[in-house]
């Protein structure tokens, strides 16, 4: 896999939602092939990005509360929905997918464009989160049953080079029902044992940061 340093611009919200511009900062971008599919030994495309790298604050972990699904499924599903303005969605509103052998392969990472192209999530309720966290959402309903194993063991990576590209804190790797009321990622989810291990992963020698 081929590597660089970039330097790219941030852009921020100011009061009363402009934008505002900041210095650029160097980011460490792969330059990966597109249309692969990610698993657990191997990350493909899951860490392609098409654009401007975003400046990300937030991990927010959710469930898609049902047996089966996939990046298309949950998209199209998503295409029918309204924001608060009445104007329909983009389509999916995570970043990360990670499939439960329904609909996707066990433990299978899949990113969606909103990761490719660097664009806010619609998946929080919240503004902020929205604008600023990546939503990973697995397949699954936690609220009656675990993640996999191929599950955990995917997440856990996922999280762990985050933390790594983006130095996000533990306080910042969150459940949907940390930010609104919600039963989501579910009682089943091990929220916290997951950020443990994702942050012991990131510290580690060998962890280099990078997918590969």
């Amino acid at each position: 896999m081929n590597t660089a340093w970039v330097f790219v611009p941030v852009s921020v919200l100011a009061a009363g939602g402009a934008v505002a511009q900041m210095p650029p900062r160097p980011v460490f971008v792969p330059q990966l092939a597109l249309n692969e599919a990610a698993s657990p030994s191997g990350f493909g495309s899951a860490w392609n990005v098409a654009g401007v790298e975003r400046s990300w604050e937030f991990v927010v972990i959710h469930h898609s509360a049902t047996t089966s699904g996939s990046v298309e499924s949950i998209h199209r599903e998503h295409r029918q929905r309204k924001d608060r303005n009445g104007q329909p969605w983009l389509g999916i509103g995570y970043h990360f997918v990670i499939g439960n052998g329904f609909g996707m392969p066990d433990g299978e990472i899949s990113s969606t464009f909103r990761w490719r192209d660097q664009i806010h999530g619609a998946h929080s309720g919240s503004i902020r989160h929205n604008a600023s966290g990546i939503g990973i959402c697995l397949i699954g309903n936690f609220e009656y049953s675990k993640p996999t194993a191929a599950q955990k063991e995917s997440i856990v990576r996922l999280i762990a080079y985050l933390i790594d590209r983006y130095q996000i804190s533990s306080r910042r790797i969150i459940g949907h029902r940390h930010i609104r009321e919600t039963a989501c990622p579910g009682r089943h989810f091990p929220l916290g044992s997951i950020v443990q291990e994702s942050l012991r992963l990131a510290e580690t020698p060998e962890h280099s940061g990078r997918p590969d």
